[in-house]
């Protein structure tokens, strides 16, 4: 399938709240993972995007979860399917058709920055 989720991770470092969102895409085996500090709309235009390790697919279904080693808390804040209109996903310029409720649209990834744009 071609599944999509995105999760907002918080980690209390100290006394501060440090606030997150990974970003993951189903692949044969695991999920293609990048991360932002901003959630991607179609207003902002381009915001910085950071590749990170593969995850597992299990992050796919889970809707909250505590992590280990004081890690934090992910929880899940949309999902959806994705159709691969441009590029292989595991290149360094991708774009995504989204369904999900708050990335709805064309998600472009292009090395270090992504944009979201209206479907037509």
């Amino acid at each position: 399938m071609n599944r999509w989720v995105l999760l907002e991770h918080k980690v209390c470092i100290y006394d501060s709240l440090n606030i997150h969102y990974d970003f993951l895409v189903e692949s044969e085996k695991d999920c293609l993972t990048w991360k932002f500090s901003e959630i991607p709309s179609i207003t902002k235009g381009f915001i910085r995007i950071v590749k990170q390790p593969n995850h597992r697919l299990v992050w796919l279904s889970r809707a909250e979860h505590k992590l280990s080693r004081d890690r934090g808390m992910v929880k899940r804040i949309d999902h959806g399917n994705y159709i691969n209109i441009l590029g292989k996903k595991d290149s360094q310029a991708i774009t995504l058709r989204l369904d999900g409720q708050l990335l709805n649209g064309f998600f472009a990834i292009s090395g270090n920055i992504c944009r979201l744009t209206k479907n037509n």
